[in-house]
Formats: structure tokens, sequence, C-alpha cells
């Protein structure tokens, strides 16, 4: 049983577009705005410097999966560089924000489901939740039934996805153009508005990251690629550059309709701005921004999965979820991140969530970084396809500890402990880890029953050759 290399550059493409473009436009632009001070032009600034950042960040990244073609490339790297410690602590951050990730994108695609049919207030709390964990579970299955009804879902989706945003890309355009002053006045004294602090800075960064976050996503699916030497550092060049240019156009779209203050009071700006446009057309788009975060959802749960089985297959987590069905997928990690982003389908503070995934890119980021620069220095001879310009990997490190250093040092709240505390509380359940390896034996039996009963077989060591036959 392996794992099949059934990602060319087409499927990649449409990978990095369903990985990247989803919740992140639709709700990230509220924070960035409030951030900026409701400043136009640093919002918009920031936008397209985190979209500079961010394709930085992915050629990085880049560079670990073509060294290291395998599943969660970047987690089998820093172990073989930095060690067991620092890949399980960085094991054990992923496993946060999988979780809470795909709990609060569930959560959105039920809220948005359900609205239409609750105008004028809030849909209720238990629909939503019922709704959400069916939502989660269907994206599940379908992981479970292999890459190839992934990609479909993928295709299809995107086609909408994209549809709607240059809908709205093209509305705001002739709404400019034609010049209404209530639609340009906003942009003509722009230049006026009080500037953010660097804090405050910092944090917009933060919430225009997670818009940009799923770029990595590929990398964690190289065990998967066809030719990743090519198709992967190809797919990320004509990719990102893309998904930028339609960020920040559905911005000044969204800003050309409704005021600043309009759009940090909406829960929904894509929603606010179609109720002012055309109040007829809100299913459209509440319909289109579903299937675009389940189409980013399912891409995370495929993501995530891998890392748990590349972490299994490391002797990081127990062996079954590195077992494969006769879809050639780990469906006991599948199942596994589905349970946990069950768990966390609650009420949550979203602006929170999305400021702490963020959080959790930008450490995984520079960990890697640091772990790039110590192979590069310690086996200068390993063969690399692709090798990343080195000013790209020291601009990358220093982006991420401004990220976490200017926060810290400006305003130590509470929350920044909460921070700290999940993000260090890793290093105590690595040496559980490292206890219960020595009666992994005892084990055993459960082990058995569990591949019986979900029909799963162990997978060969990635280290292996991988097959090129499609799913």
């Amino acid at each position: 049983m392996q794992l099949l290399r059934a990602i060319g550059f087409f499927h990649g493409y449409m990978f990095l577009l369903s990985s990247v473009i989803g919740a992140g436009i639709f709700v990230a632009p509220k924070g960035v705005l409030k951030f900026s001070s409701l400043n136009i032009p640093v919002c918009l600034s920031i936008w397209a410097v985190c979209a500079l950042l961010s394709m930085m960040c992915a050629l990085c990244l880049a560079e670990l999966g073509t060294t290291f073609p395998v599943s969660s490339a970047p987690y089998y790297f820093l172990k073989r560089s930095l060690g067991s410690s620092f890949a399980f602590c960085s094991l054990w951050i992923k496993l946060f924000g999988y979780s809470l990730g795909l709990g609060a994108q569930s959560l959105l695609i039920a809220s948005y489901l359900l609205q239409p049919f609750y105008v004028g207030c809030p849909a209720p709390e238990l629909p939503k939740k019922c709704l959400a964990l069916a939502i989660l579970w269907s994206i599940g299955i379908l992981n479970a039934r292999g890459l190839t009804n992934v990609f479909w879902f993928n295709s299809i989706s995107n086609l909408l996805k994209m549809g709607v945003l240059c809908l709205i890309i093209l509305t705001g355009i002739v709404l400019l153009v034609t010049g209404k002053k209530e639609n340009v006045s906003r942009f003509e004294n722009a230049l006026d508005a009080d500037l953010p602090v660097a804090s405050e800075i910092v944090e917009a960064i933060l919430q225009a990251f997670y818009a940009y976050m799923g770029s990595s996503l590929l990398v964690n699916v190289a065990g998967e690629v066809e030719n990743p030497s090519e198709t992967i550092p190809k797919s990320l060049i004509f990719g990102l550059p893309v998904i930028a240019v339609t960020y920040i156009l559905t911005n000044v779209s969204y800003l050309a309709v409704l005021t600043p203050q309009e759009i940090i009071a909406s829960d929904s700006v894509a929603v606010t701005w179609m109720n002012r446009v055309s109040p007829s057309m809100q299913w459209v788009v509440s319909l289109a921004i579903s299937v675009s975060i389940m189409n980013n959802t399912g891409c995370g749960v495929l993501s995530a999965s891998r890392v748990f089985y590349s972490a299994s297959q490391e002797g990081q987590l127990p062996l079954i979820y590195s077992m494969l069905n006769d879809h050639h997928c780990p469906v006991v990690a599948i199942t596994q991140i589905i349970i946990l982003s069950s768990l966390a389908i609650i009420p949550l503070n979203l602006i929170y969530v999305v400021k702490y995934l963020g959080l959790t890119y930008v450490i995984g980021n520079g960990l890697n970084m640091i772990a790039l620069l110590k192979l590069r220095y310690k086996d200068p001879d390993l063969p690399r396809p692709y090798k990343v310009w080195l000013p790209l990997v020291f601009g990358s490190i220093v982006l991420s500890l401004i990220l976490l250093l200017i926060p810290v040092i400006k305003s130590p709240t509470l929350d920044r402990f909460y921070e700290v505390t999940i993000f260090c509380s890793g290093l105590p359940f690595y040496w559980i880890h490292l206890l219960l390896k020595k009666y992994a034996g005892a084990f055993d039996k459960i082990t058995c029953y569990l591949q019986l009963l979900f029909n799963v077989s162990p997978g060969e060591d990635h280290d292996k050759c991988f097959s090129t036959k499609k799913n």
C-alpha cells in the first residue's frame, strides 16, 4: 500500500486556489481594517505586503517539498534537521491550529447556509452546530474516498468561487469608474486618516496572513505530487500572484460600496456588500461563500491527515495513523482530525481564532527556515532540485521574529500568556510520548482491532519509492 503520486500541475494549481482562497477573503477584511485604524491605504498596503511575504515564505517551503518529496515535508524536514523534540512541538501546535481552523470554518459554512432563512436575525446556535458537524463529517468521508474525488470537487467549486469573486470585483470597478460620489468619496481623503501604531500593524498583518495561510498546504502533500521539483514551484509562482490581485481588488470593491465602519461592524462583509448592491441575490453569495469555505476545509482535512500520517511513520504518533485503506488514504488520520475538529465546534471569537492561526503559521514558518539554514550548512551536498535564494530565507526568519515579538513587547496582555502556554505545553506531552513509547507493545491489540474496523493496512515507508499510478 502506497500513497499515489496523482497531483500534476493542473491539480496542483487548483489545489493551491482551493487551499488559499476560502474563509480568509470573507472574514479577514474586517480584522485587517480594524487593526489598520480604518486607514484605507494602510489596509490595502498590508494586503499587498502580505502577498509578497507569503510568496517569499512559500518559495522557501518549496525547497523543503522538492528536497524531501514526502507527506508533510516541513515536519519531516524539521525532525531531520532540528530533532524529534522540535518536530513534536511543531506537530502539537499544528494539532491545535488544524482543529480550531476546521471547526471554525465548519461553523462559518453552516452560518452562511442558514442565514438566508433567518433574515434580520442571527441563526440559532443548535441548528448551526448540527449542520456544521454534518458538513465536517461529509468532508471527511469525501477525503477518505481518495484524491480523485477531492480534486473533482475542488475543480467544480473553484469555478463557482472565482465566479462570485469576479462578480464582486467587476461590480466594484464599474461603481468606481462611473464616479458616483458615495462610491469614490471614501478614497478621496483616505490619506488624511490616522496611522496605526506598530503593534496594530502587526495584528493587521496576522489577520491578512490568515487569508494567505493555505499556500503552505501544497508542500504538505508533496508525497502525492508528480514531478515535485517542477510542479510545486510552478504552482506557487503562477498561483499566488493571481490570488494576491484577486484579494486586493476584492477589498477595493468592498470599500467602494461599504464604509470602513460598516465593514468592521459586519459579520460577513460579502453578504453585507451584496445586500447593498442587490438584496435579492444574497442567497447566491451565501451559497458561494459556503462552497468556497467547504472547498478550503477539504484541503485542510487532506493536509492535516498527511501531517498525522508522516508523524506516525516517524514514530511520534501510533502506527494506525499511517495505515491506508483501499483508496490509498490514511482514513484513521482523517477520522482523528475530524473528531478533534468536531470538539472545537463551540462559540469562538473568530478574530481571535484568526490571530491564533496566524501565529501558528508564523511559528511553524520560522522553525522551518531555521531548519533549512542548518541543513544547508550541515549537509551542503544534499541533492536539492530547487534552491531558494538565501536572502529570502533570512527575510522570512526576520519576519517571523517581528510578528512574534512586537505584539508581546507593545501589548503584553493575558491573551499572550495563553498563547505561550499552549505553544509550550507541547514539551511535557513530548516527555509523556517518550514514556508511552516504551510500552508501545501493550497497544498492539487495540491497533489490530482498529485495523480491522477501518479495513486498513500498513503503508510503505516514505524513504521507499512512491507509486506513480493514478487513483
